[in-house]
């Protein structure tokens, strides 16, 4: 095991299902609009808003102030979000090339992940690495990943019984995009 706390940027980019892949297209088109993003992330209006507004909290991302109309705004990085899509484009870039649709990962998915991929593969130890999730948005991450076929369980044999968690070959691609 290589670290006992999670990295709080990739906790960050967890914390909403759609925010790597906003951060990963504002970056590769160097800002856009509103209806670009909604058309091209195919987010509906509402999801698309509380996105960019907890985007704009973390303080990734602002309104473009010299271009366009109020109505009709265009969103840019800021500097602080630059840093923050990079790690964004590459985990997306690992996403697409193993086949998992964006959004699929729920908020805890990827630092579950990368937890596992440094060594944390009892649910015990994964709960105390990632200290604020509670046992069942744990589970419930698990699981997910699990249907996604990203992590696989093992029941280990012994008094009481215990399960193990492993990557799959899918899985460490996506951990190594998480590093």
């Amino acid at each position: 095991m290589s670290s006992s706390t999670p990295d709080p940027l990739l906790v960050q980019l967890g914390s909403h299902r759609w925010l790597v892949p906003l951060l990963a297209d504002l970056a590769a088109h160097r800002g856009a609009r509103f209806v670009e993003l909604a058309h091209r992330l195919g987010l509906a209006r509402d999801s698309l808003t509380r996105t960019l507004d907890a985007a704009a909290t973390l303080g990734w991302v602002q309104r473009n102030p010299g271009h366009g109309h109020p109505l009709r705004p265009e969103y840019i990085l800021t500097e602080a979000g630059a840093a923050a899509a990079a790690r964004a484009a590459t985990i997306a870039e690992a996403q697409s090339a193993i086949g998992l649709p964006p959004g699929a990962a729920t908020r805890w998915g990827l630092p579950i992940v990368a937890g596992i991929g440094a060594g944390h593969h009892r649910f015990n130890a994964l709960s105390r690495l990632l200290a604020p999730a509670t046992p069942r948005a744990l589970s419930q991450g698990l699981s997910a990943l699990g249907t996604h076929g990203l992590v696989r369980r093992e029941v280990l044999d012994m008094r009481p019984p215990a399960s193990r968690y492993d990557l799959t070959r899918r899985g460490r691609v996506l951990a190594e995009a998480c590093l």
